[in-house]
């Protein structure tokens, strides 16, 4: 075969071309590669004694960290820029992004006050943790959660696209789905996480701790019904403070509430409101047998049934 041969069917290149969405071709869009390159640079500057590179008297290293800080800021600023200019923002997009990344940059000690809380929880919940710097090192949860609260942090300044941009990153690198615009309290502990999802209106209170696979999230609704609750009322339920939820559990609705002290098992499936101190489970029950054994009356011999297995409030 000819190797100049052109093997595109005409007319493919002109069809990719048709935006379905003419915003996206009128300006430059905020890079995915640089906003991971951002959260990696963030993480750096949130915990500095971690790089083991800093200077040893504190006016040398305080000078390393405050240039990193600035180089950060002009990173970020150019990235929220395009953000605003993509979202058609009336005020200048150059204006709204320099208030943005000041404001952010002045929040990252309230963040890493915060992320301590959180690396600490998972000390204190964990036995297989040594300690805080394997947290903040290693484990997928903290990691997500970090990404989180920057973005969470973006968001609340009105800053678009970004933030989301962040949590899918971190979606993408641990397997767990935070939305930025989730409200989260202190000490927040998430144990392997994969499958973690946590839904745009979710509210979870102080030291609360999930298993991996553990869905906070909406009930479906008729595709009619969506544009109406965009924006509009709470579609994913609340955790109060010191609640545990376990591996495989399900939780839905904006109205469901599970009151603080409470412990989900795990693969329950929730969508109405516990009382706080309840502890809610699946029963179940386990067939053992030989094989090729069957039981007299053909039926199935139920062997063991955990007493922990209890139901709502118990």
């Amino acid at each position: 075969m000819n190797s100049h041969a052109l093997l595109v069917p005409a007319g493919v290149a002109h069809e990719l071309l048709a935006n379905p969405d003419p915003s996206l071709g009128s300006t430059t869009l905020p890079s995915p590669t640089k906003v991971s390159s951002l959260l990696k640079s963030c993480r750096r500057l949130l915990f500095p004694e971690l790089l083991g590179s800093l200077p040893s008297q504190p006016a040398a290293a305080n000078a390393v960290v405050a240039a990193e800080l600035h180089r950060l800021g002009l990173r970020l600023w150019r990235e929220l820029r395009a953000a605003y200019a993509v979202d058609g923002a009336t005020t200048d997009s150059s204006v709204l992004a320099e208030r943005a990344t000041r404001e952010l940059l002045a929040e990252l000690p309230a963040i890493r006050a915060a992320l301590i809380e959180d690396a600490e929880a998972a000390v204190a919940g964990d036995p297989a943790a040594t300690g805080l710097g394997e947290v903040l090192l290693a484990y997928p949860g903290h990691l997500a959660i970090g990404v989180y609260r920057i973005a969470h942090a973006l968001r609340r300044l009105g800053v678009p696209l970004i933030p989301r941009m962040m949590t899918e990153e971190a979606h993408r690198v641990t397997g767990i789905d935070i939305h930025p615009g989730a409200t989260i309290g202190r000490s927040f502990f998430i144990d392997h996480g994969t499958g973690v999802v946590v839904g745009e209106t979710a509210v979870i209170g102080q030291r609360v701790r999930l298993y991996q696979g553990v869905t906070l999230g909406a009930l479906s609704l008729p595709s009619h019904r969506v544009a109406e609750l965009r924006h509009g009322p709470k579609r994913h339920p609340t955790l109060e403070d010191d609640v545990v939820v376990y591996a495989g559990a399900t939780i839905l609705g904006g109205s469901t509430v599970i009151g603080r002290g409470s412990v989900i098992g795990g693969n329950c499936w929730v969508v109405e409101s516990v009382p706080p101190g309840s502890r809610v489970a699946v029963r179940t029950e386990v067939e053992v047998r030989a094989s090729g054994e069957r039981p007299r009356d053909g039926s199935p011999r139920p062997v063991s049934l955990s007493p922990s297995l209890r139901g709502v409030g118990s």
